[in-house]
């Protein structure tokens, strides 16, 4: 996928299609460094929201999206929400 590819989205709202069709070159382009997405999950059948840093290695979770959101700012990192 090439950066011409996006010119005709908003750039704020890349579609899931897209960034799965991302390379490894391409994430390193976007900054998945700096992007942690979160996710519901159950744990122990209770709600709760994993974080995941972008290449998809958990790296916390929290009971509620709001916490969820506020760790990923709290570590300087760019949140997604992945559903």
């Amino acid at each position: 996928m090439t950066d011409h590819e996006f010119d005709d989205r908003d750039e704020d709202a890349l579609q899931p299609e897209m960034l799965r069709a991302l390379s490894p070159l391409d994430w390193a382009r976007y900054g998945a460094a700096s992007i942690a997405y979160a996710r519901p999950v159950l744990v122990n059948g209770q709600r709760a929201v994993a974080i995941h840093a972008a290449d998809g290695t958990q790296i916390g979770a929290a009971p509620t999206l709001a916490l969820a959101t506020a760790a990923i700012l709290q570590h300087g990192l760019g949140p997604a929400l992945v559903h």
